[in-house]
């Protein structure tokens, strides 16, 4: 059972499995952020298109956040080589950018992290190579609305973790598409991932109550199939099983005492295609 511990200004949080409650100052900073991030994301609305190369993005990426004033929170991270990930197709998450260019109809998820004083701005969302298949153009709207009514399960008074997922869960459902079990959503803040764990597929009125001051991420990946997965021998590329498409939006968000504000909402109103 998760404990809730409260952090005050610039207090030093460490990952002992607790759920971090935050106050203005933490924020304040979240809000910093995520707008940088959503603002990256913004970016390259125009620059996705088919020719243009993984290894292409992962460079605008990284030129953007350092020329903010930030630094990619992957570069680095447990060995992690880039500044962002960007999965193709029936790519679930964590694809490594590369040499590979993208073929007119690819959907991409392209996930950002930038690291803005202490705080970690954590997003991801769809762009389209060209035009994609209806099937594909379809699966991309579903998940953002997965996204999005996940959110909204959070923003009701006395919501627990469990509504989130079983709200995404439910809706995903009625297309038959599969939701990935294998990976989730988490804490954020100044620990790029904390408790609590935020899954995608839950029981409505289960898990922690979620209280004032919580901040995490909501992620869902949506596969067109089957909702298995396996990871690559990269150790980080995770794919679907059954080589169906797959499709994933993120937004971190913190829950206030009237609901729940997203720090990574796009300020351009871009928050998924087509843009």
């Amino acid at each position: 059972m998760n404990q809730y511990q409260i952090i005050e200004g610039d207090q030093t949080v460490y990952r002992d499995g607790t759920i971090k409650l935050h106050g203005p100052a933490g924020f304040e900073g979240m809000r910093k952020a995520g707008r940088l991030a959503a603002e990256i994301l913004d970016e390259l609305t125009a620059f996705v298109r088919p020719g243009v190369t993984t290894g292409a993005i992962d460079d605008k990426v990284r030129e953007m956040t350092l020329d903010a004033g930030a630094v990619p929170a992957t570069l680095g991270y447990r060995g992690y080589a880039h500044s962002c990930c960007t999965s193709i197709n029936h790519v679930i998450c964590h694809g490594i950018p590369g040499d590979k260019a993208l073929k007119e109809g690819d959907i991409v998820n392209v996930d950002v992290t930038p690291l803005v004083d202490g705080w970690h701005g954590d997003t991801s969302r769809m762009f389209f190579a060209g035009e994609p298949s209806l099937k594909a153009r379809k699966l991309v709207d579903v998940t953002y609305e997965c996204l999005m009514l996940g959110i909204e399960a959070a923003s009701r008074p006395g919501a627990r973790l469990g509504d989130i997922g079983a709200a995404i869960e439910a809706h995903a459902n009625q297309f038959r598409y599969g939701v990935v079990r294998e990976f989730c959503g988490h804490g954020v803040g100044r620990l790029f991932h904390d408790a609590p764990e935020v899954v995608h597929a839950a029981k409505a009125g289960t898990g922690p109550e979620l209280k004032p001051g919580m901040f995490f991420t909501i992620e869902p990946m949506i596969n067109a199939g089957k909702p298995w997965g396996k990871v690559l021998g990269d150790g980080w590329t995770a794919v679907t099983r059954d080589k169906s498409l797959s499709a994933q939006f993120e937004h971190s968000i913190g829950i206030t005492e009237n609901g729940v504000e997203i720090f990574t909402k796009s300020p351009k109103g871009l928050d998924k295609p087509p843009y």
